[in-house]
């Protein structure tokens, strides 16, 4: 487990903790450690959570199958970033969504109630670990409003450019690698797999951008 308190201190949960009191917190926090091959569940639809959940290392989506297998990707969750932290109100319901490991993941798993409530040692970084939880779930919040606008975009190429043009902006760069390859973009936009590639194809012949497998130049 302390293997990994660098890339807690890299958190949003932690922002501003020291690696040293992070290591005296986690007892404190009821944290527990649990590792994930490619392709396992981590959380599953239906479930009931009462943990907030951090990435330490590896890569998760966060996708929906409806009932004819049909795939939808709602998210990506990088190693160093807080989930689940919707779902751990008491009348909060179930889980809405799957949760699964895309490459072999390690996941630390923080009891709520410790989290947002003082211990009786009275951590001197307590408080300022729930105040962080606070402006995370801000943050987690913006992220879904961002996604809400690429999908409500009435054709596949304003959803492409929509996404596209944020992903240019955040990474500060005409050039840019995205997270997704074609399907799981595809699923990501809400969009068909081929009518998307169809649109990319005749986007590059209009020369508007350029792209190799998940690597785009926008022109």
């Amino acid at each position: 487990m302390k293997e990994y308190i660098p890339v807690l201190k890299r958190t949003r949960l932690f922002s501003g903790v020291g690696e040293e009191d992070i290591g005296a917190m986690l007892s404190c926090l009821g944290a527990r450690l649990l590792t994930y091959r490619k392709g396992e569940y981590v959380l599953r639809q239906g479930e009931h959570l009462s943990d907030i959940v951090v990435l330490a290392e590896g890569c998760l989506h966060i996708q929906k199958d409806d009932y004819w297998g049909n795939r939808s990707i709602l998210g990506q969750i990088g190693a160093g970033e807080i989930f689940g932290e919707a779902y751990v109100a008491p009348e909060s319901g179930t889980l809405l969504n799957d949760v699964v490991a895309v490459e072999n993941s390690a996941v630390f798993f923080f009891d709520v109630k410790r989290v947002i409530s003082t211990c009786s040692s009275a951590c001197r970084f307590h408080t300022m670990v729930a105040q962080n939880l606070f402006y995370a779930i801000s943050e987690k919040n913006r992220g879904l409003v961002q996604k809400l606008d690429y999908i409500s975009r009435r054709t596949t190429r304003e959803k492409l450019i929509a996404y596209l043009s944020e992903e240019a902006r955040k990474q500060n760069r005409a050039g840019f690698t995205i997270p997704f390859n074609r399907q799981q973009l595809a699923d990501y936009l809400s969009v068909d797999r081929s009518a998307m590639s169809n649109e990319l194809c005749r986007m590059r012949d209009e020369g508007l951008l350029e792209f190799e497998k998940n690597r785009f130049r926008l022109l």
